[in-house]
């Protein structure tokens, strides 16, 4: 009698999971690196650039290229940038300490969101989305080091993975922009 128990509740468990719906993307709420929650939903029809970044990287300059894109494509482009301090510790600033360095030095003006982890076991769960095959159909590359992309489509579908050494304004990147 147990283990007909025991197994109904395993199998009922087991469509459970297969039954519940992959998330999208766009049912992803965020805070921004000032405490404004942002719901993705925001986002449709619109290419996303999502950038894992940070203040002490030899890839810092980056913010310049992806503000200049983030200029030119804005009516068809947003640029989400992920604060994380997993790679070096070259992001120790807190929030507004970030904000206000991005702002200084770069003229930041695409959206930032509050520092998160992006790899490993405490991945936040964007990051988990973008970094695993079961979550977003395809990809389970996770960032390899600061200024990682992923692209999103107007879908919500994650379609694109660049490394860090990819400039912001690269072919590859327009190229798809401009689809």
């Amino acid at each position: 009698m147990k283990f007909i128990f025991t197994g109904i509740f395993i199998f009922v468990f087991l469509q459970t999971i297969h039954s519940a719906p992959m998330k999208s993307f766009y049912d992803f709420k965020m805070k921004t690196i000032d405490g404004k929650e942002i719901d993705f939903s925001t986002f449709k029809n619109k290419k996303i650039l999502i950038v894992n970044v940070a203040s002490e990287c030899g890839y810092t300059p980056r913010y310049e290229g992806l503000e200049k894109l983030y200029k030119k494509y804005k009516d068809q482009l947003i640029i989400l940038g992920f604060p994380s301090n997993d790679f070096g510790a070259q992001e120790p600033g807190t929030n507004a300490e970030i904000g206000a360095f991005c702002k200084k030095n770069y003229g930041v003006t695409f959206l930032m969101f509050e520092k998160i982890t992006v790899k490993g076991e405490n991945k936040h769960p964007l990051y988990q989305w973008l970094s695993k095959k079961e979550n977003n159909g395809w990809n389970d590359e996770e960032p390899r080091w600061n200024f990682f992309k992923y692209l999103i489509n107007e879908k919500g579908e994650l379609t694109h993975v660049f490394p860090s050494k990819t400039e912001p304004q690269s072919k590859e990147i327009i190229s798809e922009i401009e689809k």
